[in-house]
């Protein structure tokens, strides 16, 4: 059994339109989601060992909101998860070692939600989770799998999605 949770950035700011995409940082209400993910992190733990981010400087961002509550991990962050492709995230995950049990990826739409979409097949919020992944969601996936590399469509189980207006 592996752990993955899924947490798209949360609300980025287009004040600069000179900005590269990959420098966008977050905007107001996005740092407020952030803070409120952080506090609802804080009542339900998640401990993943290791945690992968986008270098996208609002995905880095929200996951500096969020870190404190997250428990001692590793943090990564790999240039494949500037992405907007669900396969290559799962790619990335496949290509891990066997030790993390737990896991965090920090991402973009749509990867977030195509790599939810393809690997949970049950779970309670379901129904709201393939409606719309918004920015600064978690969703926690639980895969019935012994290894990273063994990760495929239908593995997982959705024990929880967590979407900022659920926390306000």
């Amino acid at each position: 059994m592996r752990e993955l949770a899924l947490l798209r950035h949360a609300k980025s700011s287009w004040d600069d339109p000179s900005l590269a995409d990959v420098d966008r940082p977050l905007g107001g209400r996005g740092r407020r989601a952030g803070r409120a993910m952080a506090a609802y992190l804080a009542e339900h733990p998640l401990r993943p060992a290791l945690i992968l981010c986008s270098p996208a400087v609002r995905a880095r961002e929200t996951l500096a909101l969020v870190t404190p509550s997250l428990g001692e991990a590793e943090i990564r962050y790999p240039e494949e998860l500037y992405t907007f492709d669900g396969e290559r995230v799962i790619r990335t995950l496949r290509g891990l070692e066997a030790g993390p049990r737990a896991v965090l990826v920090v991402g973009h739409e749509p990867a977030m939600h195509e790599v939810a979409t393809m690997l949970a097949v049950e779970g309670r919020d379901l129904a709201a989770l393939r409606t719309k992944f918004p920015t600064g969601a978690l969703a926690v996936l639980e895969l019935s799998v012994d290894a990273w590399a063994d990760v495929h469509t239908g593995c997982g189980r959705l024990a929880a999605f967590v979407r900022p207006r659920d926390l306000s």
